[in-house]
C-alpha cells in the first residue's frame, strides 16, 4: 500500500495553493484514523478560482481551437487517470471506505467519461435555418463560460469526471468544489489537466465546506452554470442562490428508487440485481434499488433470497478487499452509519420486520450490516425517505396498477425498474413510471451513453449521454440579410 501524503492543497489558476480557512482532516471511515489534512478554501479562494476560470474563458484559449483538438486533450485526461489507476483507487478507498476493487471500477468509469465526451467534442454542431432567398441564417452552440461543479462524497472520482469531461469538451472553464469528506482524489483531475496541456484556469479544484465555499461558489456572479449532486435541501439552496444571478443548474438530488418484480420474474437472476442494486458502495448510491415491490405470490421467496444475498456479504475494511467478490466496505462516516441504523430502528417501531442486519458491526469504523426489511407499507418512513445505506425494503403488490401507484408514491423520480418475462407489461410500466430512467430486467442497465436524471425532487437536467452536452452550451442565432 502506497504512502499517502500528509497534506494536500487546492489547485487554483494552474498552481497549488493553501486554503484561507485553514485545514480539514480527512478520515478513513474503516478505522476512524486521520488519513491526511487538506487545505480548506474560503470565500477569497473561491473568488480567485472563479476569476481565473473567467479570464481563461474570455481569452478564447479553449474556444478558439478546433473541437477535435480539445477533444483529444479531454481524452488524454482519461488516459492519465488509467495510468495512475492503482494509486488513485487506494486513496479513494482510504478516504471513502468502499472496497478496493470497487474503487478501481470507479476510476475506470471516470476515465471512460473522458474518452466518451472527448469523442463528442466535434459533434456539437449548429444548423442552418432557411428564411428565403434574402437571408442566410445559422445557429452556433457556445459554452456558457465558467462551470461550477459541486461534487458528492459517494463517488468523488466518477461524479467529477462526469461533469468535468462534458464541460471541457464543450469549451467551458471549470471550478470544482470537492467534497470535504472525500477530497483527496480530486487532485488527480488537476494533474490530468496539466498533463493533457490545458492552460491555467481551465480546471480549478478546491476543497471547502458546503455552507461556506459551496455557498460562495453557487452565488458567485462570475459563475455561468452550476452542476450539483447531493441532497434535496442543499439542491434547493443552490438553485435559489443561482436564481438570483439567473444561472442555469443541473441538479441530481437522489431518489427512493423501486424495482417492480412481477410473478413471472426470474428471482434467481434477480439476486444479482439485489447485490449490485443496494449493496454496491454500501448502498450510498443516488440510484440505489432501495425498494423492491414484489407480487404478493412471490413475496416469501423474495424475502428468503434477499436475506441470503445480504448474509453472503463479508463486511470489513475496503483496503483489504482488492478482489472482486461478495464483500462490502464501510459507510463514509459513523454519522452516516448511525443515521441509516436509526432509520431501520424507526421502521421496526412503525411495524416493519428486520429480516437480517440493521446493526453496526462490533468493531471500529463506520460499518453497518447488510440489511433486509420486510412487511414494509408505502406509508412508512423507510419506504419514502432516502436511507443512503445498505438497507433494502421489501413491499408487496396485488396487480399492475397497485405496483405503479406504490412505485410512484414518493417525491422522488430518479430511476425505476421492472422485472418480468412479459415485454408488453414491461413497456406499459415504463410509460407509467415517473422516473428519468427505467431499467427492465437488469438494474443499472445502460451506461455513460444513456441520459440520466430525475423527475420531481430528484432534480432536473440530464447527465450522461449526448443529452448532457446541452447543459454546457447556449444557442446563438446569426441572421444575415443578403444583398441583391
Amino acid at each position: 500500500m502506497a504512502e499517502i501524503a500528509a497534506y494536500w492543497r487546492n489547485y487554483i489558476d494552474g498552481a497549488w495553493a493553501d486554503g484561507g480557512a485553514g485545514r480539514i482532516d480527512v478520515t478513513d471511515p474503516a478505522t476512524g484514523e486521520t488519513v491526511a489534512e487538506h487545505a480548506l478554501a474560503d470565500d477569497a479562494d473561491v473568488d480567485r478560482a472563479v476569476q481565473a476560470a473567467g479570464r481563461l474563458h474570455r481569452s478564447g484559449a479553449l474556444t478558439d481551437m478546433r473541437p477535435i483538438e480539445r477533444g483529444r486533450m479531454v481524452q488524454a485526461m482519461g488516459a492519465y487517470l488509467l495510468a495512475n489507476k492503482e494509486e488513485i483507487a487506494e486513496v479513494l478507498t482510504r478516504e471513502q471506505g468502499k472496497p478496493l476493487w470497487e474503487s478501481v471500477i470507479e476510476v475506470e468509469g471516470a476515465a471512460a467519461y473522458f474518452e466518451y465526451y472527448g469523442n463528442q467534442a466535434s459533434t456539437v454542431e449548429g444548423r442552418s435555418i432557411p428564411l428565403g432567398a434574402g437571408y442566410f441564417d445559422w445557429t452556433v452552440n457556445e459554452p456558457f463560460g465558467v462551470s461550477a461543479q459541486i461534487i458528492p462524497w459517494n463517488y468523488p472520482v466518477e461524479m467529477t469526471a462526469r461533469s468535468l469531461s462534458a464541460a471541457l469538451a464543450t469549451g467551458n472553464a471549470c471550478v470544482i468544489k470537492s467534497p470535504e469528506m472525500t477530497p483527496l482524489t480530486n487532485a488527480w483531475f488537476a494533474r490530468a489537466a496539466e498533463a493533457a496541456g490545458f492552460p491555467a484556469g481551465a480546471v480549478n479544484v478546491l476543497c471547502g465546506l458546503g455552507h461556506e465555499a459551496g455557498a460562495a461558489l453557487s452565488a458567485h456572479p462570475g459563475v455561468n452554470q452550476i452542476v450539483f449532486t447531493g441532497s434535496v435541501p442543499t439542491g434547493i439552496a443552490i438553485a435559489t442562490a443561482a436564481a438570483r444571478n439567473l444561472v442555469p443548474c443541473v441538479l441530481e438530488l437522489g431518489g427512493k428508487s423501486a424495482a417492480i418484480v412481477h410473478d413471472d420474474a426470474d428471482l434467481a437472476a434477480f439476486e444479482n440485481d439485489i447485490r449490485w442494486g443496494i449493496y454496491f458502495n454500501a448502498g450510498q448510491v443516488c440510484s440505489a434499488m432501495s425498494r423492491v415491490i414484489v407480487h404478493e405470490s412471490r413475496a416469501e421467496e423474495m424475502v428468503e433470497r434477499a436475506e441470503a444475498v445480504a448474509k453472503s456479504l463479508l463486511v470489513g475494511p475496503g483496503i483489504e478487499r482488492a478482489e472482486f467478490g461478495a464483500n462490502m466496505g464501510s459507510m463514509v462516516s459513523v454519522r452516516q452509519r448511525d443515521r441509516a441504523a436509526g432509520m431501520v430502528q424507526r421502521a421496526t417501531e412503525q411495524g416493519a420486520r428486520v429480516v437480517t442486519g440493521g446493526r453496526p458491526l462490533n468493531r471500529p469504523g463506520a460499518f453497518l450490516e447488510p440489511t433486509v426489511i420486510a412487511d414494509v407499507s408505502p406509508d412508512m418512513d423507510i419506504a419514502r425517505e432516502e436511507v443512503f445505506g445498505p438497507v433494502l425494503s421489501i413491499l408487496t403488490f396485488r396487480d399492475e396498477a397497485d405496483a405503479i401507484e406504490i412505485a410512484n408514491g414518493t417525491d422522488y423520480g430518479l430511476v425505476s425498474g421492472v422485472f418480468t418475462a412479459d415485454l408488453d407489461r414491461a413497456t406499459r410500466a415504463a410509460r407509467q413510471l415517473r422516473a428519468g430512467q427505467v431499467f427492465v430486467n437488469e438494474w443499472y442497465a445502460g451506461g455513460i451513453e444513456t441520459p440520466f436524471g430525475g423527475y420531481g425532487k430528484s432534480g432536473y437536467g440530464r447527465e450522461k449521454g449526448r443529452e448532457a452536452l446541452w447543459n454546457y452550451v447556449q444557442t446563438k442565432n446569426v441572421a444575415v440579410r443578403l444583398k441583391g
